[in-house]
């Protein structure tokens, strides 16, 4: 039976969102650690490379972030690792694939969901220009 109740408590935790200046921030560093390393290399190399850029400028994040999975009021436990939020408030999932496929999305989109948050970025570090595998997400 549907409980309005924790539909309605759910509802009212807001989702965090980010400032455009985190997202641009982000997305230049991406692209100097692909300048640096080119295509063609691990996502946890490029999550490394990533983390020490936003370190050098200055920027909070963490890295391998659980996702709390809850169904129905009963936690499910933690299957899931965001790779990266930057500032408590953007989702980054890192790949290195030929293409995004659309469970590349849809991982991003429910990760969004469960994480309380407005906005990730899907970065494939496996193209010839990174500004080719850079996927803003909203919810």
């Amino acid at each position: 039976m549907f409980n309005h109740e924790e539909h309605e408590e759910h509802e009212e935790k807001a989702f965090r969102d980010c400032a455009e200046d985190v997202v641009r921030t982000v997305v230049d560093s991406a692209i100097t650690v692909h300048r640096h390393l080119g295509p063609g290399l691990l996502e946890s190399i490029y999550e490394e490379a990533l983390a020490f850029e936003l370190s050098q400028r200055g920027v909070s994040f963490l890295r391998q972030v659980e996702v709390p999975v809850v169904y129905r009021g009963h936690d499910l436990g933690t299957g899931f690792r965001a790779d990266m939020i930057v500032e408590d408030s953007l989702l980054l999932e890192l790949k290195s694939v030929d293409a995004f496929s659309a469970v590349h999305l849809a991982q991003v989109m429910t990760y969004l969901r469960l994480l309380r948050l407005k906005r990730g970025l899907l970065l494939n570090f496996n193209t010839r220009l990174l500004k080719e595998g850079i996927k803003r997400v909203s919810l």
